[in-house]
């Protein structure tokens, strides 16, 4: 653990979600296989904490994200959600959304790669949980949906319409926000949404060999890699740049800069200890 966190240990049993780890990688299992793994505000809750948890965990160096049963996660839980937040104030709606936020944000700022293994469906706040992770893993079965206008509501939500035009463009993501409709695995690869098309009922397998493959490389350059890639989103290239000087500069003094040095000049792999 990092010697900067608080007095309480690692939460050791979670309600809404399944998680495990071994060999440096974090597998994280949505568990409501007969709800289609639909999130409620506990699961919404559980995410965001663990996801803390484990960034402060120097041992975590890969994440898998999946959905346990037959798709990866339908959303929002229409019964426990959708009817609750009818009764709902707008302070306590307001609350809500920020959480839903908070889940985005903890994917995307915790510093170490995230990979979705997708099959099924992955719709709603699903599917936007699946965009933010760095890499999305998946079989012919899977079909994203952003069904937030279905609903009523704006497709901007959760960090959807800041996320998807800067993965598939602002042409594809306008029709997949606006109108709703289901996009399928080949089409999903084909537009970028898919890292990965693996053979059907493969996307676990492929997604932990990935992670692994992650876990056994240098960690602190992945890390700095991801925070780059989400800081410079929105910066000019002249502070991009600089940025980009400023965290080699820092990494070059590290020890995996120097230790693949030594291993190139004396034949061998790297020993890479992520510092």
């Amino acid at each position: 653990m990092s010697p900067f966190t608080g007095s309480a240990a690692r939460t050791s049993d979670w309600r809404h979600l399944r998680c495990s780890l071994a060999d440096g990688v974090a597998t994280v299992t949505l568990a409501r296989p007969d709800k289609l793994n639909a999130l409620t505000f506990g699961a919404y809750a559980d995410l965001r904490d663990l996801l803390a948890e484990l960034s402060r965990e120097r041992s975590v160096r890969a994440l898998v994200l999946a959905g346990e049963g037959r798709g990866f996660c339908s959303g929002g839980d229409v019964d426990e959600i959708i009817g609750a937040t009818l009764g709902m104030d707008t302070a306590q709606l307001l609350d809500f959304n920020r959480m839903t936020g908070q889940v985005v944000r903890a994917v995307r700022e915790c510093p170490f790669p995230v990979i979705a293994a997708v099959h099924g469906v992955a719709a709603g706040a699903g599917a936007v949980l699946a965009l933010a992770a760095d890499f999305r893993v998946a079989d012919p079965t899977a079909r994203f949906s952003f069904l937030f206008t279905r609903v009523g509501l704006s497709g901007g939500d959760m960090g959807a319409a800041y996320l998807l035009p800067r993965v598939v463009g602002l042409g594809h993501a306008t029709r997949l926000l606006m109108l709703g409709d289901p996009v399928h695995a080949a089409e999903a690869e084909r537009i970028g949404l898919i890292s990965r098309l693996t053979d059907e009922g493969e996307a676990d397998t492929a997604a932990h060999a990935l992670a692994h493959r992650l876990a056994e490389g240098p960690a602190l350059a992945h890390a700095q890699t991801k925070a780059l890639l989400t800081a410079e989103l929105d910066m000019p290239l002249a502070a991009a740049v600089e940025l980009d000087a400023a965290t080699q500069a820092l990494l070059m003094n590290g020890e995996d800069y120097a230790e693949f040095h030594a291993a190139f000049t004396q034949k061998r792999p790297p020993k890479w200890r992520g510092r």
